[in-house]
């Protein structure tokens, strides 16, 4: 038996990954009749079908499945060794990092700070997206790890795992007091700016508020964090943040913490592929204990 071609056998890995020709057609930047080729002939060389019709779609058949474990161990594997070689390549350690952009970024700044140390020179590159798009990212090998504020479900989500590196309390806060009504009464006479529903915070909130009676008025949703705040202190609305903010004095001018909302936190977790255990920045961070970071 002849060489396979392992052009043919990486797009129809594409195909399973992606769930379509057209899909992996944009994946690979080809054309859907090239990937169709190249499809046939595989199939020609495994002398049996690879898929089969469900409804509008395609799916491995008995064979395709068979291949499709095989060649997902192989591009795997050799992802992983590209991983290898390249966080260690040139003089500095690559580090790729994905960040949920929901998260505090004063908070993010000291757990990265811990990957870094002045005897191994790193190369750090940070990338902020939801939780649901850096997940999709690390599975294709293209972050190293994630910081995110909900943990990722290894049963569900092979190959990764996650830790989780603390929580803090959250505050509401504004540019100056509100003598109108005590707390959390107040917040529902002025705009609330909240992180978005996608996250687990803001999810969180939106219960709290049902289950505190509030009728509030949420003038904004953020995604992103540092911009929440920035909008909260130039239109004086009342903004979400970390209740350890207030023990620093991060909001010394003129910011002021109207009230915490109790039973409501928000997690940081570290998550990474099974192929990251090894790396040492990885390790330096899941290693260190941010117990006094995270305490009020």
């Amino acid at each position: 038996m002849s060489q396979m071609n392992f052009n043919h056998l990486y797009y129809f890995w594409q195909v399973c990954k992606t769930g379509s020709v057209v899909k992996a057609a944009e994946v690979l930047n080809l054309t859907p009749q090239t990937i169709t080729g190249q499809l046939k002939a595989l199939e020609e060389r495994l002398q049996g079908r690879l898929f089969k019709r469900q409804g509008r779609g395609l799916v491995p058949s008995e064979l395709g499945q068979l291949v499709f474990r095989y060649a997902d161990r192989m591009f795997t594997l050799s992802q992983e060794m590209l991983d290898i070689v390249n966080y260690r390549k040139e003089a500095s350690l690559l580090f790729d990092v994905g960040v949920a952009d929901a998260l505090s970024k004063k908070l993010v700044s000291q757990i990265l700070a811990t990957a870094v140390q002045e005897a191994e020179p790193i190369h750090l590159r940070c990338f902020e997206s939801t939780h649901e798009l850096l997940l999709e990212q690390l599975s294709e090998h293209k972050l190293d790890m994630i910081l995110s504020d909900c943990p990722v479900d290894s049963s569900q989500q092979a190959g990764l795992f996650s830790i989780k590196l603390g929580e803090c309390g959250i505050s509401f806060w504004c540019h100056d007091a509100l003598p109108d009504s005590a707390f959390p009464a107040c917040l529902t006479a002025h705009n609330l700016l909240v992180p978005g529903r996608r996250s687990m915070l803001g999810r969180r909130l939106l219960n709290w508020f049902q289950s505190q009676n509030l009728d509030v008025t949420i003038l904004g949703e953020f995604d992103d964090a540092a911009l929440m705040k920035a909008f909260g202190a130039a239109n004086r609305a009342i903004f979400v943040a970390p209740t350890l903010y207030g023990k620093e004095s991060y909001y010394a001018e003129g910011i002021v913490e109207l009230g915490q909302a109790e039973a409501v936190v928000e997690e940081y977790h570290v998550i990474f592929a099974e192929r990251m255990i090894q790396h040492p920045a990885v390790q330096r961070i899941c290693n260190k204990d941010f117990s006094a970071l995270f305490a009020v």
